[in-house]
């Protein structure tokens, strides 16, 4: 039953809804970067909210102009509601996870790392397809066997070539190795999986590559570090912590410095998406991870984190896209302007 493991990180599956992806996106980028659109009326012209890269310096991922927030902008600045559009662009402004899906990787994934490439910036891919993806549950999904799977990935590695690129690599299927919830008959072929993908992955030579491990209130740094090692870590350039999740960036840097002594002082990420207000505490503890209200963005996507530990903040969940169809929501990845809305609007 989902939600029936407390603490999970929930990543809750791929946008839908305004995403645009691909070559798409490139030729989105390009249309919203000039600035404007005529409407086919006299002279006027409805002027396109301009998505301006964030320092490299400081930010070095591709902000992506077309993304759900940007177009939701785009809408409310059409319709007069500045006030909605200007919460929005606290979102739209800040580079975001692209979450690869499962048809055509290699176009999806060559569309996006050159339209980030154009502008001098960094790809930040997550890659969600592992064959039992969350057990069965809201995202199940994924591949339909690890043949499948290592085909799927080749193509993702194909489409990145020697274009600069950030991947996080399979949210939650390390976690459900550990907490139960993937079947011991899928283990041996998961961990092999995982060490695969590593291995293919870093063989492009501008691609870092971090694993995923879950969240400081999933499972402890103990319980971690042996999965971790046996999925390849050592290849890795690091870990991933709290995707989708809540839990302070203050909490996660501290497990995550326990779990990365354990493991040759791997340096890892932190998802600060929505974690603003940390965890939510009301209802149902089992569903605390599904679009919980009152929750607020965190601290703004960065390579300058102060901790030689922590290589970035980063916001690998689209902020905005639903956990899944619980309280109120759409369907898993699905954008849901009034959860942005209140994402945007509870931010200091």
């Amino acid at each position: 039953m989902y939600g029936s493991y407390t603490g999970r990180s929930r990543t809750r599956g791929r946008a839908a809804g305004l995403r645009t992806t691909g070559t798409a996106a490139a030729l989105g980028a390009a249309l919203l970067l000039a600035g404007c659109s005529g409407d086919g009326e006299g002279d006027e012209k409805k002027s396109a909210p301009t998505v301006e890269q964030q320092p490299k310096d400081k930010d070095p991922y591709w902000v992506n102009p077309d993304g759900n927030a940007a177009r939701q902008v785009a809408a409310y600045s059409e319709d007069g509601d500045e006030k909605n559009a200007e919460l929005i662009r606290k979102i739209a402004r800040q580079p975001v996870g692209e979450w690869i899906g499962p048809d055509n990787p290699e176009n999806e994934v060559k569309g996006v790392t050159e339209a980030a490439a154009a502008v001098d910036r960094d790809a930040l891919l997550v890659l969600y397809n592992i064959p039992h993806r969350d057990c069965g549950q809201f995202s199940k999904g994924g591949a339909s066997d690890g043949n499948a799977y290592r085909a799927w990935l080749d193509s993702v590695a194909k489409g990145i070539g020697d274009r600069s690129a950030t991947v996080i690599l399979e949210p939650d299927a390390l976690l459900h190795l550990v907490d139960g919830c993937t079947p011991q008959e899928f283990h041996e072929e998961r961990y092999d999986l995982l060490k695969g993908a590593i291995q293919r992955l870093k063989q492009q030579p501008a691609t870092k590559v971090y694993l995923d491990a879950g969240n400081a209130g999933w499972q402890s740094p103990d319980a971690l570090f042996q999965p971790l090692q046996r999925a390849g870590i050592a290849e890795a350039d690091g870990f991933s912590l709290n995707v989708s999740n809540f839990q302070t960036t203050a909490v996660s840097t501290e497990f995550g410095k326990k779990l990365s002594e354990k493991i040759g002082n791997k340096p890892f990420v932190i998802d600060t998406s929505r974690n603003g207000n940390g965890p939510y505490t009301g209802g149902d503890p089992a569903e605390s991870w599904c679009n919980p209200p009152g929750r607020a963005l965190g601290e703004a996507p960065t390579t300058q984190t102060g901790d030689e530990r922590v290589d970035a903040y980063l916001w690998i969940k689209r902020p905005g896209e639903s956990d899944g169809d619980c309280k109120g929501g759409p369907k898993a990845g699905a954008w849901w302007p009034e959860y942005a809305l209140g994402l945007a609007g509870a931010t200091k």
